[in-house]
């Protein structure tokens, strides 16, 4: 009877699930995305990941919890970016690409992805990558063998044989495999389906012309009606949400009314573009910061000659249907086209977003709560709730005042981890 007793007891261990990580976070405030207002003295329990309670400084704390108190520093969610390459480098561009074998992309990728995290993005939409390279990055980062924020990743962008995502800048004895390219409905149905099957968790499409790509009009549509039908026909009978990449009004617009969920760049949109989008329920995701980096460095990174061209002549328009679009009540995006300029930097877009158009709170929510929408994510991300992830940023001053304030981002937390500790030591 004794020897039975000791064996139930070794089997009781063993089943017993292992004690939940307890973590209580407090600072002086918190910036509640969902309300758009500021709280005071808030106090954030996450058990196992997730946010358990969000209450006020002095609520009951679990027992053993660990306490993390931020002092002064005002808390949010941690922040989403909607447009990245993470395995792209804007210091090499153009030729210059090809003194690097294939795989050395994805280290790049490893590196920009701690770059990331470290900034204060803990989610990130990766949207175009080759070699399924940003898929690769996921899995790291998901088994823990490397840092980065959760990636929603697009692998290959879908494209035309001489549009924006196929390789434009060779000779026809060079050739370069895309698995993405296609030229019919039934090619980018099969293309869809490729891409899933391989890690695809959202279709990113090249329906324009673009900056750095050579021999291509910036605005010119560059897929029918009937080939972007065909592919948001297929990624919405698998679950999937569409990105296009356009910057001319035709593409953009052809791409709404065929159902596409988020448009990238919309340089050139016109008020057609703001009534199709709004009556569709579409997002924009225009990334109005990187036109200064592109004309400042872009010429000693080796950027093509007519893409700096293009860059001269599509950037201030770009900001300027930034602010109309925003005035019209399209709905809005954080997208910074991560890789154009260096990865780490994403934050850099706040100031601008603010500056042509957008309160702080407004471009603080385009990054937060309006992208875990945008991506279908609300259960999991861009907000500090209950339910969420333990993703957590603080920052030094108040947010809403000067939103330059998230371009140095002390603290950061990913799933009830701290990821980066404030130099002063804050517990």
């Amino acid at each position: 009877m004794r020897m039975l007793s000791s064996l139930s007891l070794a089997i009781a261990l063993v089943a017993a699930p292992a004690e939940a990580k307890t973590v209580v976070v407090t600072a002086a405030h918190m910036i509640d995305v969902l309300s758009g207002k500021r709280v005071d003295d808030p106090q954030v329990t996450i058990v196992d990941g997730r946010i358990t309670a969000v209450g006020r400084r002095g609520d009951a704390v679990p027992a053993g919890a660990e306490r993390i108190d931020l002092g002064n520093r005002t808390v949010l969610p941690g922040l989403i970016d909607m447009h990245v390459h993470l395995t792209s480098d804007p210091t090499i561009s153009g030729y210059r690409t090809l003194e690097f074998t294939d795989s050395y992309w994805t280290v790049v990728g490893v590196a920009n992805a701690r770059r990331t995290l470290n900034a204060g993005f803990t989610t990130v939409r990766n949207v175009g990558s080759t070699d399924y390279a940003d898929v690769g990055l996921k899995q790291g980062i998901e088994r823990g063998e490397i840092a980065g924020p959760r990636i929603v990743p697009a692998t290959y962008a879908l494209g035309v044989t001489g549009g924006h995502c196929d390789a434009t800048e060779f000779p026809p004895s060079v050739t370069v495999p895309h698995p993405q390219i296609a030229n019919s409905p039934d090619g980018f149905r099969a293309a869809v389906r490729t891409v899933r099957k391989y890690g695809a968790e959202v279709i990113k499409v090249c329906m324009t012309g673009g900056v750095l790509s050579k021999t291509d009009s910036v605005g010119a549509q560059q897929l029918s009606y009937d080939e972007i039908k065909a592919i948001v026909d297929e990624a919405h009978m698998l679950g999937m949400r569409v990105a296009i990449h356009a910057h001319g009004a035709d593409g953009i617009n052809t791409g709404l009314r065929a159902g596409v969920d988020t448009i990238e760049h919309a340089s050139l949109a016109d008020e057609t573009s703001f009534k199709l989008a709004k009556e569709h329920g579409a997002w924009f995701d225009m990334d109005i910061y990187n036109d200064d980096y592109i004309l400042a460095e872009g010429a000693r990174n080796g950027v093509f000659a007519e893409s700096l061209e293009k860059e001269r002549q599509i950037g201030r328009k770009q900001r300027e249907t930034f602010r109309a679009a925003h005035a019209a009540g399209v709905k809005m995006l954080f997208g910074t086209d991560g890789g154009v300029y260096p990865n780490g930097n994403n934050a850099l877009q706040f100031a601008k977003m603010v500056e042509w158009g957008m309160t702080p709170i407004e471009a603080i929510q385009s990054a937060t709560s309006s992208a875990a929408q945008a991506l279908d994510r609300t259960r999991d991300v861009g907000a500090i709730a209950v339910g969420r992830y333990g993703d957590l940023i603080a920052v030094d001053g108040d947010p809403l005042a000067d939103v330059r304030v998230l371009e140095h981002v002390p603290f950061v937390m990913k799933g009830g981890e701290v990821v980066v500790q404030p130099t002063d030591g804050a517990r």
